[in-house]
């Protein structure tokens, strides 16, 4: 990836046994809301507790995209930052989003959402982009 390209990371959230094919309905409405193409995915990130789901892995591999697994720790760091509080993901997860603070935790500290999370099916995707490093030459 060249300096200056944005990097945008799809943070994913779901319920067990979510179907490869929601997960990336979910990237594909998220996407899509932003005014993106596909290739403009760097990776796809959600919990720890989430990333052995077939579903997630699958999409991943399917889209040509790393997995990139959070730690819970870096996700309640950006917890604060979600835009969608659920209480009932707060419950489960320990964060107000997880597929918002996913999105957020491995694209950097500078990151940006953007925009809220999408729900299709049973699972969900968040957008968030990396702060953008200008080239120097």
């Amino acid at each position: 990836m060249a300096l200056g390209e944005a990097v945008i990371v799809a943070g994913i959230g779901c319920r067990k046994g979510a179907a490869a094919a929601e997960i990336r309905d979910a990237i594909a409405a998220a996407l899509a809301r932003c005014g993106l193409a596909a290739d403009a995915l760097s990776g796809l990130a959600t919990s720890r507790a989430k990333g052995g789901e077939p579903g997630i892995t699958r999409a991943a591999s399917t889209l040509g995209v790393p997995l990139i697994v959070v730690e819970q720790c870096a996700l309640e760091a950006v917890g604060a930052r979600t835009a969608t509080k659920s209480p009932r993901v707060l419950a489960h997860t320990g964060v107000p989003s997880l597929a918002e603070a996913a999105a957020l935790a491995a694209a950097g500290p500078a990151a940006r959402l953007l925009a809220p999370r999408v729900a299709v099916g049973s699972a969900t995707c968040a957008l968030a982009q990396a702060a953008v490093t200008e080239d120097a030459s």
